[in-house]
């Protein structure tokens, strides 16, 4: 028995594709019968031809990747992409050493460490880049005895 007709009148009536219309397998004579819109139309108000549930994507596999990123794994070599500076831009390694410098710096003059002109000394130094850690900074400082 050819359904194709009913299935295409089905589908375009319920807005979904040919493969997700449903026809009871009980009353399979009855929707034969039904040629025209409004005989299909009834079918479905009987619940005799239905859509079937929308197929989803399961988000189990990206969910358990998720889960393992949030532990730290996946972070080898191969998962690396990009330059050095991409994962970690130059300006905010910049940033976060300077930041510290300072930090340390003010630390340093408040605790009577350094005096007023040392540590704008420092503090020039260190914006041009002269010191790439604070304990680099601090051993500059102890060497050409900077420190009180």
């Amino acid at each position: 028995m050819n359904l194709t007709t009913q299935k295409r009148l089905a589908a375009e009536i319920l807005k979904v594709g040919v493969n997700r219309v449903w026809l009871d397998p009980n009353n399979i004579e009855e929707v034969s019968r039904a040629i025209t819109r409004e005989s299909v139309k009834k079918l479905i108000e009987n619940k005799m031809i239905m859509s079937k549930p929308q197929r989803g994507i399961s988000s189990y596999r990206s969910k358990k990747i998720a889960q393992q990123k949030k532990k730290g794994r996946r972070k080898g070599h191969g998962s690396i992409k990009g330059a050095k500076g991409a994962r970690n831009p130059k300006k905010k390694v910049w940033m976060t050493t300077i930041r510290a410098l300072r930090k340390d710096m003010k630390d340093m003059r408040d605790n009577r460490e350094i005096n007023k002109t040392t540590y704008r000394k420092l503090y020039k130094m260190a914006k041009g880049g002269a010191f790439r850690s604070k304990s680099y900074m601090k051993s500059y400082a102890r060497d050409h005895g900077l420190l009180r």
